[in-house]
C-alpha cells in the first residue's frame, strides 16, 4: 500500500471517528461508510472518491441545516439526524456495486464510474429536495395525484424542492465533468431518480410496500441506469 493510501485511510478514519461523535452517523454507518470510499478509491480513483465525499458531505450539511425548524415543521419520527448503516447504503451502495463491477469487468470502467456518479447525483437530488425544500418550499403537493398534500409525507413535493434537486444533481455533473454534454447527461439522470423517488415514495412506500431505504436504493440504481441509458 502506497503513502496516499495509508494518508487516505488515516483521513477516512478521522472523518468517520468525527462523524460519529457529532452523531451524523452511527458506528456501523460509519464504518459502512468508510468501506465504500475505500473501495472506490481503490478500483475507480481519487476524482471518484471525490464526488462520494461531495454527496456524503452536503447531505450532512442539509440534513443540519436549521434542525430545529424542521423539527418544528415536521414530526421528528420523519426527520432522524444521526444516519445508520441501511441509509448509507440506500445511498452509497450503488457506487459500492459499481466498483465491484470495475473489478470483474475492467473492459467498461469508464461506463461504470460515470453510472456512479448518475447514483450519487440522484442521491444527492433527493437529499437535498427533501432537507432543503421542506424548509422553503411553499406548496406541497401529491406527485401522482399533484393535489395539495402534507409538507414531508412521503411522495410529497414542492416546486422550490424539485428545483434544489434538479441544481444539486447538475452539481454533481459539473463538478465531475465539467460544463459539457457528461455532465448534462448526469444532471438529468439525478433528476429523474429524484422523481422516480417521489413516485415511489407516493405509491409503494405510502402502501408500505417498500421503506425508505429501499425507496432511495432504488432511486440510485435509476440515476446510474439512466447514465447508462444516454451513453449506450
Amino acid at each position: 500500500m502506497g503513502n496516499s493510501s495509508l494518508i487516505l485511510c488515516f483521513v477516512l478514519l478521522i472523518c468517520a471517528m468525527l462523524a460519529v461523535l457529532t452523531k451524523k452517523l452511527t458506528v456501523s454507518a460509519a464504518g459502512l461508510a468508510s468501506c465504500i470510499g475505500l473501495l472506490v478509491f481503490y478500483v475507480m480513483g481519487i476524482k471518484e472518491l471525490l464526488m462520494l465525499c461531495l454527496f456524503f458531505g452536503l447531505a450532512v450539511l442539509a440534513t443540519s441545516h436549521k434542525k430545529i425548524d424542521k423539527a418544528r415543521l415536521l414530526a421528528l419520527s420523519k426527520h432522524e439526524e444521526t444516519r445508520g448503516a441501511g441509509q448509507v447504503f440506500a445511498n452509497g451502495g450503488v457506487a459500492g456495486l459499481l466498483a465491484v463491477l470495475c473489478l470483474i469487468d475492467v473492459s467498461h470502467t469508464d461506463v461504470y464510474k460515470i453510472m456512479m456518479v448518475g447514483s450519487l447525483a440522484a442521491a444527492l437530488a433527493d437529499t437535498l429536495s427533501s432537507e432543503l425544500g421542506t424548509l422553503y418550499g411553499r406548496s406541497f403537493y401529491n406527485m401522482l395525484t399533484f393535489k395539495h398534500d402534507i409538507r414531508g409525507e412521503d411522495g410529497v413535493v414542492s416546486v422550490e424542492g424539485t428545483l434544489i434537486g434538479l441544481m444539486a444533481s447538475a452539481l454533481m455533473g459539473i463538478v465531475y465533468a465539467g460544463l459539457n454534454k457528461v455532465a448534462v447527461f448526469i444532471a438529468i439522470a439525478g433528476f429523474l431518480g429524484n422523481l422516480f423517488d417521489s413516485i415511489l415514495g407516493a405509491s409503494l412506500e405510502r402502501k408500505q410496500y417498500l421503506g425508505n431505504n429501499g425507496v432511495n436504493f432504488l432511486n440510485t440504481l435509476l440515476g446510474a441506469l439512466m447514465v447508462l441509458f444516454f451513453f449506450c
